[in-house]
């Protein structure tokens, strides 16, 4: 089964791979796409694991799902770090 999450676009590289690495530790995870222009997170699973799961895992990651409701093209990038990406 797949779960897809509508987040706040990234552009930060090491923190998609954070994310993705993190999301494959989850017992029933066996594999995500982050894409970062879209701003959306696409996890395959199995029952293992529930949306709700996940969506709880993202948070903690700092993705904060936004609702399908939202207008897709009014997605904005995160503010930008003056710190950078600190992991």
């Amino acid at each position: 089964m797949y779960s897809t999450f509508f987040i706040s676009k990234s552009d930060c590289m090491t923190c998609t791979n954070k994310t993705l690495k993190s999301l494959g530790t989850l017992q029933g995870v066996f594999g995500a796409e982050v894409d970062q222009i879209k701003g959306i997170v696409e996890v395959s699973h199995t029952d293992e694991v529930n949306r709700a799961q996940l969506a709880t895992h993202l948070l903690e990651l700092g993705y904060t799902e936004l609702k399908q409701e939202d207008e897709r093209n009014s997605i904005d990038y995160d503010e930008p770090s003056i710190w950078g990406c600190a992991l």
